[in-house]
């Protein structure tokens, strides 16, 4: 019986399927985003994200397991010097696939498939915005506020008040001019 040996062996035998996906996933690891079709990044998905965990405890056990996944010596490096410290803190989830459409010849659907940490569109930090506190009728803050919005009350009574005295001042003038 076949139960629970479900996945997708991509019209290839064994062999040429753990070839094409240990080659597959050496370029993501090396270019860190590779356009391929959607059914071939779900099988690379599955495929790479255990070995960027293990790539997580950088011991010489961890790497011999990984280069017998991948087979080529730069990848292996590539991802224990480079992509690893920048996944310390993240638990799964390191690969992302964007749908780009149809491919011409076949239609068949493409996308990109690319590491998490290292596209820049998605990874500029915002900065921390000031947290805003609950507005409460208390003293503090609003007391401050209220105290402040009377000196400007004040200072703009005195500014009318000056205005009115440089009317009336006008006024009289021109009372004296005419007489």
């Amino acid at each position: 019986m076949r139960h629970r040996k479900k996945f997708n062996h991509l019209g290839r035998k064994a062999a040429h399927r753990k070839a094409m996906l240990a080659n597959m996933a050496s370029s993501l690891i090396l270019h860190k985003r590779i356009s391929t079709t959607t059914a071939k990044a779900k099988a690379l998905k599955m495929y790479v994200e255990p070995l960027i965990t293990k790539s997580k405890n950088d011991t010489t056990h961890s790497r011999r397991v990984v280069f017998s996944y991948l087979k080529q010596k730069e990848a292996v490096t590539e991802l224990f010097r480079e992509v690893s410290p920048k996944i310390t803190n993240r638990n799964g989830g390191y690969t992302r696939i964007l749908k780009t459409g149809n491919r011409l010849g076949d239609n068949a659907e493409m996308c990109y498939i690319e590491l998490v940490d290292f596209n820049e569109t998605y990874t500029t930090e915002k900065k921390a915005e000031a947290k805003k506190s609950t507005r409460r009728r208390r003293g503090g803050k609003s007391a401050a506020k209220v105290e402040n919005t009377e000196a400007v009350e004040a200072k703009a009574e005195e500014a009318a008040e000056a205005k009115a005295e440089e009317a009336n001042e006008a006024a009289e003038e021109t009372d004296k001019k005419e007489e």
